[in-house]
C-alpha cells in the first residue's frame, strides 16, 4: 500500500477513447485525484464517477484533474460515460498491472468464497508526483467532496 510522501507509480493507460493518459504528462503541471473503482456501472461506481464529474469544474480551479480507472475496456468504459454523462477521464486496466502498483487490487471473501478485485480507493498526487493522500476502502457517498475538500488544501 503506498503512504503519503511516496512517489506515485507512473503508468499510461488508455482511455474511454482508446486515447493514451500517462501520469507523467501532469507532472509540474497539475494535481490528480485518481480514484479506483471496482466495476462500470454499478451503484457505487456510478455514484462515485458521477459525483466527481459533477464537481469537476471545482477540482479544476484547484489545478487538480480527475481520473478514474478500472479493469473494465474502453468499450465498456465509454458506454458507461455516455449513458450516466460523466465527464471525467476513465482509464482502462485490463491487466490490472496499475491497480497491483497501486494496492488496490486484493482479495475479497463474498459469501465464503475468496476472489480478487479493486478496493475503491483514491489517491491524491502533488505536481511533484508524490502522493499527498492515499485513501483505501473509501465510501462513494460524498467521497467527492471529501477529496475537494483536500484539494483545495494542497
Amino acid at each position: 500500500m503506498l503512504k503519503p510522501g511516496q512517489a506515485a507509480p507512473e503508468f499510461t493507460l488508455p482511455d474511454a477513447d482508446m486515447e493514451l493518459v500517462s501520469l507523467a504528462a501532469y507532472q509540474g503541471r497539475q494535481h490528480v485525484i485518481l480514484f479506483f473503482y471496482p466495476k462500470d456501472d454499478t451503484p457505487g461506481c456510478t455514484l462515485e464517477a458521477t459525483d466527481f464529474s459533477d464537481h469537476e469544474e471545482e477540482f479544476g480551479r484547484q489545478d487538480c484533474t480527475l481520473l478514474g480507472i478500472s479493469r473494465d475496456d474502453c468499450l465498456r468504459h465509454a458506454e458507461f460515460r455516455d449513458k450516466h454523462g460523466i465527464s471525467v477521464r476513465l482509464l482502462s486496466d485490463e491487466e490490472g498491472q496499475v491497480c497491483r502498483r497501486y494496492g488496490v487490487w486484493q482479495a475479497k471473501e463474498v459469501d465464503g468464497v475468496k476472489k480478487h478485485g479493486i478496493l475503491r480507493s483514491t489517491f491524491v498526487i502533488d505536481k511533484q508526483g508524490l502522493v499527498r493522500h492515499a485513501f483505501y476502502g473509501v465510501n462513494a457517498k460524498g467521497h467527492a467532496l471529501e477529496m475537494l475538500r483536500l484539494a483545495k488544501e494542497l
